[in-house]
């Protein structure tokens, strides 16, 4: 209910959008070649991440549970959660630990989280410079300094102390309990979670830069991608306004009203890219190619991934 009320609300500007496809065909061929690397590229990076956080040097689990996992998150109401249920249980299909999963994959998400909430960090010396950034993208720029150093807070508080995770732990474990015949005390996944974390840091150790890179490289490449969709339609608006509509999409995206943050994101996005001075038939056009990569095509390869996945390791 909540979701078809969202799309209500959205469905305007999400029409709008699609509007602009017949002038996708007059954009020259070689940018969507372009963004689709770029896109790519974002891809990798995460995977990179997922095999440093795992321990692991294999690609072809990772890759495939996490695009589909992916996938599925973009096609149901509140898809964040059953994404990432999706993509452990197939990563568990794969033979890794179940707990080193959920260990791994929550350190990746607070990861790539953190780091998109800290880029408008890179745009504030463009904007007290005297860059032309309107009200709402200067506001912007602010408050994700302030979400950024709240969730670093949050991150060192869950990787140096151990009284937070056992909190989550047993939190945790009272919901899985809820689904088992067994019913293990609240104290049975605390101590596991406390090991994994331990592990992790014993394991990362000097190569925290890599994940660090390929935590950055992951949005780095997405924006990226929206500059040159920006390109294509002939747009060139100054890079830092730009770097902060791509947080703001971001951020509409986690919204789990409607899936994938579908239709906030496009009627966010091309709010933003207009108040970084883009007109406004230009921001439509470029937040529709630049949805094209990041959103649709990646929900078809999510459907291959998963075909993949079953048939090397079994029915998912």
């Amino acid at each position: 209910a909540i979701t078809a009320i969202g799309f209500y609300v959205v469905w305007p500007s999400l029409l709008e959008t699609f509007s602009a496809w017949p002038d996708l065909l007059e954009v020259r061929p070689v940018w969507f070649v372009l963004m689709f690397g770029l896109e790519l590229a974002s891809f990798v990076s995460f995977w990179y991440l997922l095999r440093l956080v795992l321990h692991t040097t294999e690609w072809f689990g990772i890759a495939t549970s996490q695009v589909a996992g992916n996938a599925f998150s973009r096609i149901v109401p509140g898809g964040a959660v059953a994404g990432a249920a999706l993509q452990m249980r197939m990563l568990v299909s794969a033979g890794f630990d179940p707990t080193r999963c959920a260990s791994a994959l929550t350190a990746a998400s607070l990861l790539t989280t953190a780091t998109v909430f800290a880029m408008p960090v890179l745009a504030l010396p463009a904007i007290i410079g005297g860059a032309p950034a309107r009200e709402g993208l200067a506001q912007a720029a602010w408050i994700g300094v302030g979400v950024s150093v709240v969730l670093v807070a949050i991150g060192a508080m869950l990787l140096l102390t151990d009284a937070p995770l056992r909190k989550f732990g047993r939190g945790i474990q009272r919901v899985r309990n809820l689904f088992r015949k067994d019913h293990p005390g609240p104290e049975a996944l605390e101590a596991s979670l406390i090991d994994e974390r331990r592990f992790l840091l014993r394991q990362l150790g000097s190569r925290w830069w890599e994940a660090l890179l390929s935590s950055v490289g992951k949005w780095t490449f997405d924006y990226l991608a929206l500059l040159a969709g920006l390109a294509a339609v002939g747009a060139h608006p100054p890079p830092s306004l730009v770097l902060l509509a791509v947080v703001g999409a971001s951020v509409l995206s986690m919204i789990p009203i409607t899936p994938g943050g579908l239709g906030f994101v496009e009627a966010g996005l091309t709010g933003l890219l207009t108040l970084a001075g883009v007109p406004a038939g230009a921001a439509t056009l470029a937040t529709l190619a630049y949805r094209l990569f990041s959103y649709w095509l990646p929900i078809l390869a999510g459907l291959v991934a998963a075909q993949l996945h079953a048939r090397r390791y079994g029915a998912i």
